[in-house]
């Protein structure tokens, strides 16, 4: 570096600087807490820790190098040490702050790491400029602890700029809403009913659980997730499962979903499995006053009336029978187009002395009832709501 001639340096000695006035310097020195910067004046310059970034105990060493150009801007021209004490993150938020400005009257997408979570939002830093994005429009769903942002760069726009009030809100949810309203859109250009699509379980409730599809949620209610009888979807499914399901229905923004797929139907064969006359065994389901309802596969349930269960009276099917007994009896009906089915373990008894047979015929036609089944299992639906 060649030496100053006198004029030069006669100028430099004549340099002034003030308060507020921005400066460039070299670094030609670095602390964990204090930068040294040549500003071209009688006295050095000093950026504190403190004056460099809000982050606290940021070792100054890995951030700045010896030789590095910085500009910075005036505090105190005298420190009291004889040094210029400078400030480079109230210049840096001066930028930031235009930056962000800018970016309000573009809406343009800024990008941000989370520095803070407060109770009621959320603090993010652009180029040394606080940006706040209230807890409302943090997401598009309620959150109630935001812990989980803390360290994550995340997408907002400007919604508010007031530097004189401190006052530059950020708003994350209108994109989420925007980007999700643009999925959705897409999911519904692309399915159709009958398409057998994957998703993954994001809330179950008492009468179904809502499937995300990719874009949008989808129903997939209780009376839909099996051929068989379902007593509670909080048993069968846990949020974050995956599940394969096909579109039963698209109604508007609606999806209707089920996974009682055709090909699994226990009804396909059942003409052949339960014709009558055929021997069965199953599993007492569920009990009436009239009757049982045996399970005979998932999806298929059969009706033993109390007069078809012993050739002796009985009062009530509870008095012989209960849930979860496994018992074997005859088809005596089969209604494929209704779907129901009656057994009967009377049936199967060792026929009656000649002299009772009149009398047992008469009261087998008596008790072998046209019942309604899809009838009697709505009323025992109402009694357990």
């Amino acid at each position: 570096m060649s030496e100053m001639s006198f004029e030069q340096m006669l100028e430099e000695s004549f340099k002034t600087i003030r308060n507020g006035e921005v400066v460039e310097g070299v670094v030609i020195g670095v602390k964990p807490d204090e930068i040294i910067l040549n500003i071209g004046y009688k006295s050095d310059g000093i950026i504190t820790r403190n004056e460099y970034t809000n982050e606290a105990n940021v070792d100054l060493t890995t951030v700045v190098s010896v030789g590095d150009t910085m500009e910075a801007k005036v505090l105190k021209v005298n420190d009291g040490e004889g040094q210029v004490l400078l400030t480079y993150k109230r210049l840096a938020a001066e930028k930031g702050s235009k930056r962000l400005e800018e970016a309000f009257n573009n809406q343009e997408v800024l990008t941000a790491k989370v520095t803070q979570v407060l109770s009621g939002g959320l603090s993010v830093v652009v180029d040394e400029a606080r940006v706040f994005i209230p807890a409302s429009l943090v997401s598009d769903t309620y959150e109630k602890d935001l812990s989980k942002y803390e360290g994550q760069e995340i997408s907002f726009v400007i919604t508010e700029f007031n530097p004189r009030k401190r006052r530059i809100i950020g708003d994350r949810k209108q994109l989420l809403v925007a980007e999700k309203a643009e999925k959705q859109k897409e999911l519904m250009e692309r399915i159709h009913v009958g398409d057998v699509v994957e998703g993954t379980v994001k809330n179950v409730t008492d009468f179904g659980a809502f499937i995300d599809l990719g874009g949008a949620d989808g129903l997939l209610h209780i009376s839909e997730m099996s051929w068989g009888r379902v007593e509670s979807p909080k048993k069968v499914f846990k949020v974050g499962d995956t599940v394969k399901v096909f579109i039963k229905d698209i109604n508007e923004s609606k999806i209707a979903l089920s996974m009682k797929f055709e090909d699994e139907n226990p009804w396909n064969n059942a003409a052949e499995k339960y014709a009558v006359g055929n021997v069965v065994t199953g599993v007492v389901a569920r009990m009436t006053d009239f009757g049982a309802f045996v399970e005979l596969e998932k999806g298929v349930d059969a009706l033993l009336h109390v007069s078809q269960i012993s050739k002796d009276h009985i009062e009530k099917p509870s008095d012989v029978l209960k849930v979860g007994d496994e018992v074997t009896a005859k088809i005596v009906d089969f209604n494929e187009a209704d779907k129901k089915i009656s057994l009967s373990i009377r049936a199967l008894l060792a026929p009656e002395p000649a002299e009772k047979k009149e009398e047992a015929s008469k009261d087998d036609d008596a008790d072998v009832v046209s019942v309604d089944i899809d009838a009697v299992i709505a009323a025992e639906d109402t009694k357990e709501e």
